[in-house]
């Protein structure tokens, strides 16, 4: 690894140890350790734009599913980051944070902007918007970047004035930008974009038509969903349609699904389908999740149909638990099973509780408690009596008793189990209580976005 790549990671990411951490000594509310702007500006120039990307991630929160109770980053430097507000840029570090829009260092306009957006301050509205008239092509994709993560509305003009800018990046993150701010008025400028000769630009678009609460432009997406050349547009183009809802676009998501040449677009296909609540398209799921060559199709059309809660899935579905090749669709199978709730539990979801897969046989379990279906104790309580997996033995547990087995002989020894849920849940079960449960429940993976 770069060695400068070595510097933004432990400055941003990892505990303490033997790299100072940039901080001034204290701040203005009250001695806590502030972010030192400027040494996080300078740790970044030369870092490559993997490990940069990576590091930005750590210091803007990410999102959903970055932002961990627990994680490397030393704690009073993670809160720190999350704490960002205008009130913590003084004038100097702000003049700092707008020079290095300009930098001739990606890495270090890449986290200018980032610190910029994750401030929330206002300020920097009118400095950014003149650099969006700058001759840097760099500077003007940056300052539209930012724009959009302040997501302020007297940016919407400025930028509506630069979609057509001879700069593929400034017009694709000006696009994207007007969806985040979401002005439903710019909605037909922004729809403008999916015919752009750029695939970047076009699948901006796409994004922010998904943001936008409209379905105005179903039409259109679906056009770029059969016809575009690249495959990323025509995958962004499904995820639009299952965002917003776009219950009219069944038949072309399913055509999608059933003759798109990447697997990608084959797989948001299938979720957006069950976003759409397209019920009439089952059959569609149904022959993907038998027959797709990609496993991430078949796992996806498995997930589907588990939400579209059609029950004569329940056959495909047990047939796709029975023969699959693939632990993840199997499993995922399983799960839609119990979200079918067919009333009597297929033989392939009994015969699951015996997989060697932890996932499967967890997920089997789960379904079976779903299901409640009494002639499954007997094989519920043997798969009970070699389980290993705690977590599997909650949810085997969980399925007897929704399976109304509360006998004393079936859930005595049980009490004497080294898990405490598991000794819980027996309890719970002598008592004739139901839940809540002690253990998760499992879910798919998330589902894949633009």
């Amino acid at each position: 690894m770069h060695l400068k790549s070595m510097v933004l990671v432990a400055t941003l990411t990892f505990n303490g140890g033997v790299l100072p951490l940039p901080t001034a000594q204290a701040d203005r509310a009250g001695g806590d350790r502030a972010l030192d702007l400027r040494g996080v500006l300078s740790a970044a120039r030369g870092v490559a734009m993997p490990m940069c990307m990576l590091a930005s991630d750590g210091a803007s929160n990410g999102g959903w599913g970055w932002d961990a109770p627990s994680t490397s980053m030393q704690s009073d430097m993670r809160e720190s980051f999350r704490a960002l507000r205008s009130t913590d840029i003084d004038d100097e570090q702000g003049r700092a944070l707008l020079d290095a829009l300009a930098s001739d260092d990606p890495c270090v306009r890449h986290m200018a902007g980032t610190l910029i957006g994750r401030s929330g301050d206002k300020s920097f509205l009118p400095p950014l918007i003149t650099r969006l008239d700058a001759q840097a092509g760099a500077e003007r994709t940056g300052a539209a970047r930012v724009l959009g993560l302040l997501g302020d509305r007297r940016a919407v003009d400025p930028l509506v004035a630069h979609l057509d800018d001879a700069e593929p990046g400034v017009r694709a993150n000006v696009v994207w930008a007007l969806g985040r701010i979401g002005d439903r008025d710019v909605t037909p400028r922004i729809a403008a974009k999916l015919r752009d000769r750029d695939a970047t630009v076009r699948a901006a678009s796409a994004t922010a038509l998904g943001q936008l609460p409209t379905t105005d432009n179903v039409d259109a997406l679906l056009k770029v969903l059969h016809d575009d050349e690249s495959a990323e547009v025509r995958r962004t183009a499904a995820w639009a349609l299952g965002q917003i809802g776009a219950r009219g676009a069944g038949d072309g998501l399913a055509k999608a699904l059933r003759s798109d040449k990447a697997a990608e677009v084959r797989e948001m296909s299938a979720w957006a389908l069950a976003e759409v609540h397209a019920r009439d398209f089952v059959d569609a799921l149904a022959e993907a999740v038998k027959s797709d060559e990609a496993e991430s199709v078949r796992e996806m059309s498995a997930w589907a149909l588990g939400e579209l809660d059609v029950k004569k899935a329940a056959e495909a579905l047990s047939d796709v638990l029975a023969r699959d090749k693939s632990d993840r669709v199997r499993a995922t199978a399983a799960w839609a099973i119990g979200e079918l709730n067919p009333g009597r539990a297929p033989k392939s979801l009994v015969a699951a509780l015996r997989d060697k897969n932890d996932d499967i046989r967890l997920k089997a379990a789960w379904a079976l408690s779903e299901i409640g279906d009494t002639e499954s104790i007997a094989d519920i309580s043997a798969a009970l009596k070699i389980e290993q997996r705690d977590r599997v033995r909650q949810a085997l547990v969980r399925a007897l008793i929704e399976s109304g087995e509360r006998s004393t002989d079936a859930l005595k020894d049980l009490l004497e189990s080294k898990d405490r849920a598991t000794r819980e849940l027996a309890v719970k079960a002598l008592a004739g209580r139901r839940g809540p449960w002690a253990w998760p429940w499992p879910q798919p993976r998330p589902r894949p976005f633009p």
